[in-house]
C-alpha cells in the first residue's frame, strides 16, 4: 500500500489555521483523495485533550515552567503520532495537522528561549522521522493575529503574552522556513478569500509535482 502524505498548518494565534485546514481538506477531496484524517496539537487523543486544557488554562498563581510546558507538548505529540498519525500514514491515509514540531521550535525555542538543540534532541528521540511532506506557514503580524483571536473568544494563557513574545515566535518561524524547501509561506494578513486562493494554488502546484 502507498503511504499517505502528511500535511501541517503552522502559524501564530489568529493566522487562520483552522480555516486553512478545511481548505486543504476540501482541495484534496477535489483531487479524489478521499481517505483523510484531520488532527490538531495538542489534542485529538484523550491525553492530548487533557494536556491542551492544562496548558491553556494553567493556574496563574503558579507559573508553568517553560521546560515543563515543552515536555507536555511533546507528551501530547508522541501520543498523537503513535496512536493516530503513524498508523494512518501506514494505511495510506493522508493526515492534515493543525500544528506539529515546528510549533515547538517557534514557541518554546523562539518565545521562551529554550535552545533549539534541546528541542531537536526530543524530535530525534521520539518522532522517529515522522516529518511533514508539506507545511503551510500562515504568516501574520502579531498585532493582526491577536486582534482576530480576541474577537472569537477570551484570550487564553498563551495568547495573553506580550507582542514581543509573538514577534520572537514569528521571527523564529521566518528564520526556519527560509531554510526549508518543504515549507510554503502564505501571507495571512490578506483577506480570507485571498488567503484561500493562495493555499489552493500552492497545494495544486505541489500535488502536480508529487
Amino acid at each position: 500500500m502507498i503511504k499517505g502524505k502528511f500535511i501541517v498548518l503552522e502559524g501564530i494565534e489568529g493566522s487562520g489555521k483552522t480555516l486553512a485546514c478545511q481548505i486543504v481538506l476540501k482541495t484534496l477531496k477535489k483531487h479524489n483523495i478521499k481517505n483523510i484524517k484531520l488532527v490538531k496539537e495538542p489534542g485529538s487523543t484523550y491525553l492530548g485533550e487533557k494536556i491542551r486544557k492544562i496548558i491553556k488554562n494553567y493556574n496563574n498563581k503558579q507559573n508553568l515552567n517553560n521546560s515543563a510546558e515543552l515536555l507536555l507538548f511533546y507528551a501530547a505529540r508522541i501520543q498523537l503520532v503513535e496512536s493516530i498519525i503513524k498508523p494512518a500514514l501506514n494505511k495510506g491515509i493522508w493526515v492534515i495537522s493543525d500544528r506539529y514540531q515546528l510549533s515547538s521550535f517557534a514557541y518554546q525555542g523562539g518565545g521562551y528561549n529554550i535552545p533549539l538543540k534541546k528541542i531537536k534532541i526530543l524530535k530525534t528521540m521520539f518522532l522517529k522521522k515522522i516529518d511533514p511532506d508539506l507545511t503551510f506557514y500562515l504568516d501574520v503580524f502579531p498585532k493582526v493575529g491577536l486582534k482576530r483571536a480576541s474577537r472569537r473568544s477570551s484570550l487564553d494563557r498563551i495568547e495573553k503574552n506580550s507582542i514581543n513574545f509573538f514577534n520572537k515566535i514569528r521571527n523564529t518561524y521566518l528564520n526556519i522556513i527560509s531554510k526549508e524547501k518543504k515549507i510554503i509561506k502564505i501571507n495571512a494578513n490578506q483577506k480570507k478569500d485571498l488567503v484561500k486562493k493562495s493555499i489552493k494554488n500552492e497545494l495544486y502546484i505541489w500535488l502536480k509535482s508529487n
